[in-house]
């Protein structure tokens, strides 16, 4: 169910889902009451609370909102909180999960960083709304998704998102113009002095891993980040 899963502060983990878990989206044309099904047992496996794990409805917009218990999902790419449990679903976009310490309690963050959402200073923004909840030391842990060998683009594209975000320039192996989200992604969590602590491989060459590139009609694995006992 796992593909990988850690405790990073005390009473604080990270984790990120992999096939065996199963769709975990609602907007891939699945049976929802299998997805709803998958969420449970997933709450389950990680000692979450039913119910109360925050998904998002993900639209590749730049909207971070501040989650309490009891909301509905966001119209979101970033959810922060204090403490409650967050997911981001993807298929090749980078889940980034980030933890910061504040003094009542951790200050926990959950980003769907894609194309749009690098190239629109998503990250940026999720780290200052964390800040702004008081939250220090803050680390990053990124994701499998797609790499910057495998993502390829149109050179008209790949050179509008490289003008903002230099590190994302890149070219797949057979040569053609690319973009490189994680190395996109790392360039703005070191410039707003954000320790990275992990980075996964690429979706597109692991078939443990959902990849929208590989199979276009495709589940979603998540990205989790949950306080527990």
């Amino acid at each position: 169910m796992f593909f990988s899963r850690a405790e990073v502060l005390p009473g604080v983990s990270v984790a990120f889902t992999d096939a065996g878990a199963g769709n975990l989206a609602l907007h891939v044309g699945d049976n929802a009451a299998e997805v709803i099904h998958r969420r449970a047992g997933l709450e389950r496996s990680a000692g979450i609370s039913p119910g109360s794990l925050q998904f998002m409805d993900q639209v590749h917009g730049t909207h971070v909102a501040v989650m309490e218990a009891g909301m509905p999902a966001p119209e979101a790419d970033a959810m922060v909180s204090k403490g409650l449990p967050l997911a981001v679903m993807v298929a090749d976009c980078i889940p980034v999960l980030l933890v910061g310490q504040a003094s009542d309690r951790p200050v926990l963050a959950a980003v769907h960083a894609g194309r749009p959402g690098i190239a629109n200073a998503i990250i940026p923004s999720v780290v200052d709304r964390m800040r702004s909840l008081g939250a220090s030391g803050i680390r990053a842990w990124l994701g499998p998704s797609i790499c910057g060998s495998c993502y390829e683009v149109p050179a008209a594209l790949q050179a509008t998102v490289a003008a903002s975000v230099p590190a994302t320039l890149s070219t797949t192996t057979w040569g053609t113009p690319a973009l490189d989200l994680p190395a996109g992604a790392r360039s703005q969590l070191e410039a707003a002095d954000v320790v990275v602590e992990y980075a996964g491989p690429c979706t597109l060459e692991n078939e443990s891993l959902f990849s929208y590139r590989r199979n276009n009609r495709t589940g979603r694995f998540a990205g989790l980040v949950w306080q527990h006992e």
